[in-house]
């Protein structure tokens, strides 16, 4: 089977998550072809060099610089339209020039084709809106089955169970589709990978904090957390999560600051992290919970996202 797998790219986390899958078709005996764009496309392309890839239609968004989300996600809501139809054309145009057997799309929501099979894959089943605007969530949720009504299948990378559930309400809404399948988390650090089985934590390395997610605010929490340390004595590590710049290492006294880490090594330091610091992202939080360690983890919401803010919250409660 000949699989084409494509993440958004917002953040690292739908990329991440997508390692898993690729890794899987692969062992599976199946041809994988890459799509994306940006620093997803470059993460994939990290961890699969020897794969063929296609570039997908660009999707640049940023957050606003305060702690409400809600105009910068209104303005962007045309410019989503666009990019979802450009996307659509793409893989059509992709699909006249080879057989593809199954499109996984991670929240891509124009990747679809009648031609092929066609799988959508989200942890968003519920859509969380801020204060002001929760009357609107029943419509909103109502709005995302309708986008996702044109794909086969619809994959959560979440338990079945709702007891145990990582992402809670978001992946668990009072209704779900027919068309929904629950495939189980998906973490590209999980301990089975490699020489990462044999790791055990072991809590006495420097305060480590991963970062990434739309600008501004990835640099401004990078900022926040270089304030809060640079006057102590605390050894900090920060991966700032820009795969695309040149990998050096900055040594500022007692704060290091690297770019990005392959998955051993950032699975190393996170095991080894007196504490860590992070976005509240559901990604993150399945790397953290197959590294068993959720419970150093001090998890930061992206101001002005319900979904991470509900997140943080959960994971509290447990």
């Amino acid at each position: 089977m000949k699989i084409l797998v494509a993440p958004l790219n917002w953040g690292l986390g739908h990329a991440s998550r997508c390692v898993v899958l690729v890794r899987r078709f692969i062992e599976e005996g199946h041809e994988v072809i890459l799509g994306a764009d940006g620093d997803s496309l470059t993460l994939l392309r990290q961890h699969f060099p020897k794969l063929r890839y296609v570039y997908l239609a660009p999707l640049n968004l940023q957050y606003s610089k305060g702690k409400r989300q809600v105009w910068a996600m209104v303005k962007a809501l045309p410019k989503l339209l666009v990019w979802a139809i450009k996307d659509h054309a793409m893989l059509a145009a992709v699909l006249r020039d080879e057989k593809i057997d199954r499109v996984v799309s991670d929240n891509r929501f124009g990747l679809y084709n009648a031609a092929t099979e066609s799988i959508y894959m989200t942890h968003q089943l519920h859509i969380f809106l801020p204060r002001g605007w929760r009357w609107l969530e029943a419509a909103s949720e109502r709005l995302h089955a309708r986008v996702y009504r044109h794909f086969d299948k619809v994959w959560v990378p979440d338990y079945a169970d709702k007891e145990k559930s990582l992402a809670g309400e978001l992946s668990h809404p009072k209704e779900v589709s027919e068309k929904v399948e629950y495939i189980g988390p998906l973490s590209r650090l999980s301990l089975e990978v490699g020489s990462m089985l044999a790791r055990k934590r072991t809590d006495n390395g420097p305060i480590t904090a991963v970062l990434s997610g739309l600008e501004p605010q990835r640099s401004m929490l990078e900022q926040e957390i270089v304030a809060r340390y640079q006057n102590t004595e605390e050894q900090v590590l920060i991966v700032q999560g820009l795969p695309s710049r040149p990998n050096t290492r900055i040594k500022r006294r007692n704060i290091t600051i690297v770019p990005h880490m392959d998955d051993e090594a950032l699975a190393t330091a996170l095991l080894d992290a007196k504490q860590i610091i992070a976005r509240s992202g559901y990604s993150t939080i399945m790397d953290l919970e197959a590294l068993g360690v959720l419970d150093k983890a001090e998890l930061i919401p992206t101001p002005g996202q319900p979904e991470q803010e509900y997140l943080a919250l959960l994971l509290r409660k447990k």
